[in-house]
């Protein structure tokens, strides 16, 4: 069996290489796997494009990726949350891009991706600019914007538990983008909070099977995002 189990979040990370597609979970701070975002930075790897329900908070964790000069380009939903000012400094300055992508479109085209689905109707940013030079179709009466799939090099996802076959269980809603990301990346990074033998997770309880994560390491204790924005922590 591939052994998926890294000593570090540095040697889970090494693989990802300059101009990656990587999608990171988490949805503020709620699953964001924070020590392996900071692995990428010690890595080193730029001009990367990042899928992420946000642009992150303060100076740590995915804001920390955009400071450091790590991101060419953002596919998210909010790039402009509480205690965020990294990336909207950048992109006023025409430092980074952005694909602005409502949320609900956003998981779909992820999880489209994921099951090769290449492309899908949605009435959601009809008549917005975010429908601009998109192909328009209507069915029963109302129009309906074409959204392409969207798969990733690598995805970077925290869970709860992970066995040694890389089935997954998380923490209630901090699962939300971790499971349909990892079935949209080509090399899924796990960071999870405990690491059990085969056949210790419940089989029913398992929501990403091990056929979706490539590595894992385990972080016992992670960082969590709130508090180190409000100690103003800046990484590295």
């Amino acid at each position: 069996m591939i052994l998926k189990k890294h000593t570090t979040p540095q040697e889970a990370v090494e693989c990802i290489h300059d101009g990656a597609t990587v999608m990171i979970g988490g949805f503020g701070e709620a699953g964001s796997p924070i020590e392996l975002i900071h692995a990428l930075i010690d890595h080193g790897a730029t001009d990367l494009t990042v899928v992420n329900n946000n642009t992150g908070s303060g100076h740590i964790g995915l804001a920390a990726l955009i400071e450091n000069g790590c991101v060419r380009k953002m596919i998210c939903s909010f790039p402009r949350t509480a205690n965020s000012t990294v990336f909207a400094d950048l992109y006023r300055q025409n430092d980074i891009e952005l694909e602005l992508v409502p949320q609900g479109t956003l998981a779909e085209r992820i999880r489209a991706g994921g099951s090769g689905v290449p492309a899908f109707y949605t009435p959601t940013s009809v008549g917005t600019p975010l429908a601009e030079g998109k192909e328009v179709r209507a069915f029963d009466g109302q129009d309906h914007v074409l959204e392409y799939g969207l798969k990733a090099d690598f995805s970077l996802i925290k869970c709860d538990c992970a066995d040694r076959f890389g089935n997954l269980t998380y923490y209630k809603t901090a699962r939300n983008f971790g499971p349909i990301m990892a079935m949209a990346a080509e090399t899924t990074i796990v960071q999870t909070k405990t690491y059990v033998e085969n056949g210790e997770i419940n089989p029913e309880h398992v929501v990403t099977p091990g056929i979706f994560v490539d590595r894992i390491v385990c972080v016992p204790d992670p960082a969590h995002e709130s508090e180190l924005v409000a100690q103003g922590v800046s990484y590295p």
